[in-house]
């Protein structure tokens, strides 16, 4: 196995961007570049042979600049939601900004991890590359000088790993994730209801109408939220449901079951036509399942054209503005708490 680099273009001030091509013995392949640490292209064969392309991206770095959907971004320092973009520690108030109505969403639409130009390290013995920053006190306005990392390795055994480590200076808010929009029919197939979904939860957080958590843990039982066993997406995802309403189709966070902090299979999804499965592997407690439901029209990579759920994000993360819900996950690190997580997708 080997990893070989190209041209992936320049940063807007003319620095060079690179992408990584990671290879398995299986015909599977990883892209994934420095600029925001993404996941650009992910080659995964059908029960045939076939290879296609299962993630939405763009073909080269320039539109990542934009990227308004977040397609296979490295999300960070914080996931998801936080009710009015704010939080505090130890009694000192941090103010992020306000760009999803009244909450913050992803840190910073424009600063945020995946519009960062980062180090690599290519590992040819591990098949791995490694993405580094250092992300300073204040910046977005989070506290603590941050060291971040996030190490993309595939695996003989057709696993995309993903790991990530920060420490930090002082005690900070850490909670990161994988943005890919998945479609294993092939990125330019269309949309993802035909596509079945397992995920092993028999809780999800159910969401205020600006989708920030109420703070209850919901039993899915009777409901559209129910993916205990496989359910093509489509049957549900627009029922008359207020939670759906809220987010357009399924953007919940689901509450994995049994969570000790060990890596364990949390979800599954099957694709019938290619006869692809991706199981999701992670240590962390929950997961957003997000259909793609708001993906603005527009022309992606190799020709395609996007639409509405052309992709759908399974994003194991903790659960979204856990920050600001007491009885929810810790996620402060510091200077005795360094922020280590690993996310397997596997196809089976």
């Amino acid at each position: 196995m080997a990893i070989t680099t190209r041209s992936f273009g320049t940063t807007k001030d003319g620095k060079a961007v690179t992408l990584y091509t990671i290879k398995n013995n299986n015909n599977v392949t990883a892209e994934v570049t420095d600029f925001g640490a993404i996941l650009v292209n992910l080659l995964v064969p059908d029960k045939k042979g076939n290879i296609d392309d299962i993630v939405l991206g763009y073909d080269n770095v320039e539109k990542y600049f934009e990227n308004g959907c977040f397609f296979g971004a490295t999300i960070g320092p914080s996931a998801n939601r936080i009710d009015n973009a704010s939080f505090e520690i130890d009694g000192t108030k941090y103010q992020l900004a306000v760009n999803d109505g009244t909450n913050n969403l992803h840190s910073d639409a424009e600063k945020g991890y995946h519009k960062r130009l980062w180090t690599a390290v290519a590992d040819e013995n591990a098949n791995s590359v490694t993405f580094s920053i250092d992300d300073e006190d204040g910046s977005m306005g989070f506290p603590g000088n941050k060291k971040v990392q996030v190490t993309y390795t595939l695996t003989n055994d057709n696993e995309l790993k993903l790991t990530y480590h920060v420490s930090s200076d002082k005690k900070t808010l850490v909670n990161m994730t994988n943005h890919t929009y998945f479609n294993l029919a092939g990125h330019k197939s269309g949309n993802i209801e035909k596509h079945q979904l397992w995920i092993n939860a028999f809780h999800y957080t159910p969401v205020f109408e600006r989708l920030i958590p109420t703070g209850d843990l919901a039993p899915v039982v009777g409901t559209p939220f129910d993916f205990r066993e496989m359910k093509v997406i489509g049957n549900d995802i627009d029922a008359d449901d207020e939670q759906l309403k809220y987010g357009q189709g399924f953007d919940h966070n689901f509450v994995i079951d049994g969570y000790d902090g060990t890596i364990r299979k949390v979800a599954a999804v099957y694709e019938a036509e290619s006869g692809r499965t991706m199981e999701v592997y992670t240590d962390l407690p929950g997961i957003q399942f997000y259909a793609g439901n708001c993906i603005t029209p527009q022309p992606g990579k190799d020709g395609a054209y996007y639409i509405k759920r052309s992709g759908l994000c399974l994003e194991t993360q903790t659960f979204p503005n856990s920050i600001n819900e007491e009885h929810f996950h810790d996620v402060v690190f510091g200077p005795e708490r360094d922020y280590d997580t690993t996310t397997i997708y596997k196809f089976v």
